[in-house]
């Protein structure tokens, strides 16, 4: 039998895009015989280092009005609900982020992750207190208060300094990023088609 091929998926909990591709990544990628990692980091150290300070969809609010309204269509192309802005965006995902990489190898990670982004996107609530990514973990069954403490404890709060740092050195620069066995990187929900073909041996024709 041969060995199921792996795509990692590189989300970030304040990103609208990110938000997209995990609410239909799992059900694409078992239609195509591919495993999912996820892979739950922060972007704000990688924008750091490119001298911004705040989402480029802030920096720049043409492109930021653009992006709203282009969340309305997808959201409304795929089934999903309409997109409601949180009240801060983006919001401090630390807590979320910290709980995902905790649980990254769990089976809870992909229910905890849709659950969490429905919370900030389609309802448009706050995920940034601690309590409330708890909240989010006991309506899954899961004792989220023990979750959250263990997710802040040594050596788990060091694990996405560490993760961000491997993001940084196989060159992602944003959210959503797929990445397949071999190395090649696919950005962006647009593109999550594409890197499930690629991760099963699919190469366009010309290209190697």
């Amino acid at each position: 039998m041969a060995r199921q091929p792996t795509l990692e998926f590189w989300f970030e909990f304040a990103s609208t895009y990110s938000y997209l591709a995990a609410m239909r990544i799992e059900g694409l990628a078992e239609a195509a015989g591919v495993g999912v990692r996820w892979r739950p980091f922060l972007l704000g150290p990688i924008f750091a280092s490119q001298g911004w300070t705040s989402s480029p969809f802030n920096l720049y609010p043409a492109k930021g009005r653009h992006m709203w309204r282009d969340m309305a269509r997808e959201a409304a192309r795929l089934g999903l609900p309409p997109v409601q802005r949180p009240p801060d965006f983006p919001q401090n995902s630390l807590a979320a982020a910290r709980a995902a990489a905790f649980g990254a190898d769990q089976p809870w990670i992909g229910a905890f992750t849709r659950a969490v982004y429905e919370a900030q996107f389609a309802r448009g609530e706050s995920i940034a207190e601690p309590g409330s990514v708890a909240a989010l973990l006991n309506r899954l069954g899961l004792d989220g208060p023990a979750i959250v403490k263990a997710a802040t404890s040594e050596p788990h709060k060091s694990r996405l300094r560490v993760v961000g740092e491997e993001a940084k050195s196989r060159g992602i620069f944003g959210a959503p990023t797929f990445l397949t066995e071999d190395g090649e990187l696919f950005w962006g929900n647009d593109r999550l088609e594409q890197a499930l073909a690629w991760a099963t041996g699919e190469r366009p024709p010309g290209l190697r």
